[in-house]
């Protein structure tokens, strides 16, 4: 198994920025790649970034392009999330997840290992 463990959330005010830390530990040569979905209430759980682990290639949704920078220390088995010029919008809890695979980086059933999520609140 890979457990992660997502830390960095709080609150801030619009226009700020936050930077969302995941560290894996366990079987982490089963990573093929991390992504960060989030959930904001009454709504689902949606894709935000994603980084391949051995070759930094990397996706964002169209909603956070430009804004949040996806990167990750290979070292460190941990990934982050850059969150610059945050929005009200942006208010959810924040998963990072693992994945074996090297496609449908936005689908959420290809991701087998979660994280127990940090919430982020963005003030207007």
């Amino acid at each position: 198994q890979v457990q992660l463990v997502e830390s960095g959330g709080g609150l801030v005010q619009a226009g700020g920025s936050l930077r969302l830390s995941c560290t894996a530990s366990g079987r982490t040569f089963e990573m093929y790649a991390m992504g960060w979905f989030r959930q904001a209430p009454g709504k689902e759980r949606a894709f935000v970034a994603h980084i391949s682990w051995s070759f930094p290639t990397t996706h964002y949704a169209d909603s956070v392009k430009g804004r949040f920078t996806i990167s990750r220390d290979s070292a460190k088995n941990t990934g982050y999330l850059q969150m610059n010029s945050l929005k009200p919008e942006d208010t959810a809890v924040y998963y990072c997840a693992s994945t074996p695979y090297d496609s449908r980086w936005g689908d959420e059933d290809r991701y087998n290992y979660w994280g127990q999520g940090t919430q982020v609140t963005v003030s207007s």
